[in-house]
């Protein structure tokens, strides 16, 4: 099937995105590429202290301000020890799964620019003991193997204490317009906020929108926190993924499929050490679920804990943000081969253009 306009928009964008090594508190390459695709669009941007990049769509003042986020960081992992044998050990940067560590890929983020491959360790199975072919291995025991002999050598190369560690890139085209790799998580929301930016630059009559590119989200959801302190917006739209529920591993867990359209999150609470979460705001609810039926989209529901969004915190900014958070479906999250649907990315994006064009002056977000 051929892609449409936005679709090929949208891969093109996403594929670049993918490749791009952005972990958490190191996003400056990913900035840099949204920045000049921005500049490319005719929207000039701006960051701040934390990281964020923040291109604003002066819009009817009459109007609530919006601040559509979607986070530009990925999870990965930090060297924190070169053993003299050139081996290096890591901690780990967000909610990494342990079972999913092993013979993976990785690359190195250098001061320079450059890349530096890897490869994480995995025990020769024909050592490996009947009892520990179904052990997860700590992290903590792990080490990635990049070919040096010796730790001089290591750092002869440029790693450091400190040097940025991710899944190495991959983007790959699968059946049914359906792309896999890594970072999905958040980097399709990148790219359809990018969409957005560009459809919304020619609209009329929208409210002030301010676009956030966030920093630090799998770090413990900081970056949109502080835009939002200086923003002050009256609605906040996370764009984010939303666990898609049609593989047989997560039947259980709802309704969500891949390919079915955009979803709005009815209800997110963390639950392990983050005692955190969002239910949206009812008025924002409607809105997407008027503007889904009006333009004729699908709009899948979700309700889930173990995960959260920005939203979390932004919502509590102020006299308090009404917040929502809207995503597409996406599989095998957090892995280094995660999957997402280019027709839920177009679908998402449309679906925002038409909320956002529903909020008029009037818009009631206090409660009675």
């Amino acid at each position: 099937m051929a892609q449409t306009e936005i679709q090929a928009r949208l891969t093109s964008w996403l594929s670049e995105l993918m490749a791009i090594p952005g972990l958490s508190g190191f996003e400056d390459r990913v900035r840099g590429y949204i920045k000049s695709e921005l500049a490319k669009l005719g929207l000039a941007s701006r960051g701040d202290r934390l990281g964020n990049l923040i291109a604003t769509l002066d819009g009817d003042i009459s109007k609530p301000a919006v601040m559509l986020i979607a986070h530009m960081d990925q999870l990965g992992l930090i060297v924190r020890k070169i053993e003299a044998s050139g081996f290096i050990r890591v901690e780990r940067v967000g909610g990494v799964p342990e079972k999913a560590l092993p013979a993976q890929e990785v690359v190195l983020a250098l001061h320079s620019g450059r890349t530096l491959p890897g490869v994480i360790a995995n025990k020769s199975h024909h050592a490996t003991l009947p009892e520990e072919r179904y052990e997860v291995v700590p992290y903590r025991d792990l080490y990635v193997d990049c070919g040096f002999a010796s730790a001089a050598e290591a750092r002869a190369a440029g790693v450091g204490i400190g040097t940025p560690v991710t899944y190495a890139p991959r983007a790959i085209e699968l059946a049914n317009g359906r792309i896999g790799g890594t970072a999905v998580d958040d980097r399709a929301a990148c790219a359809v906020l990018l969409e957005v930016a560009r459809a919304a630059k020619q609209g009329r009559h929208l409210p002030p929108i301010h676009l956030v590119f966030s920093v630090q989200e799998e770090f413990n959801l900081r970056g949109a926190v502080t835009a939002a302190q200086t923003l002050m917006p009256d609605i906040a739209i996370q764009l984010d993924l939303v666990l898609a529920t049609d593989t047989p591993d997560m039947a259980s867990r709802g309704e969500v499929r891949l390919g079915g359209g955009p979803a709005v999150s009815l209800y997110s609470f963390h639950g392990r050490g983050t005692l955190n979460g969002c239910i949206p705001h009812p008025a924002l609810v409607r809105l997407f679920e008027e503007a889904a039926a009006h333009e004729k989209l699908p709009l899948q529901r979700s309700v889930h804990t173990g995960a959260l969004t920005e939203t979390s915190y932004v919502q509590l900014v102020g006299a308090g943000v009404a917040c929502i958070d809207l995503g597409f479906p996406c599989r095998y999250t957090h892995s280094a081969r995660e999957v997402c649907d280019l027709t839920d990315l177009e679908c998402l994006a449309r679906l925002v253009l038409a909320g956002l064009g529903r909020i008029g002056r009037g818009f009631e977000l206090d409660r009675p």
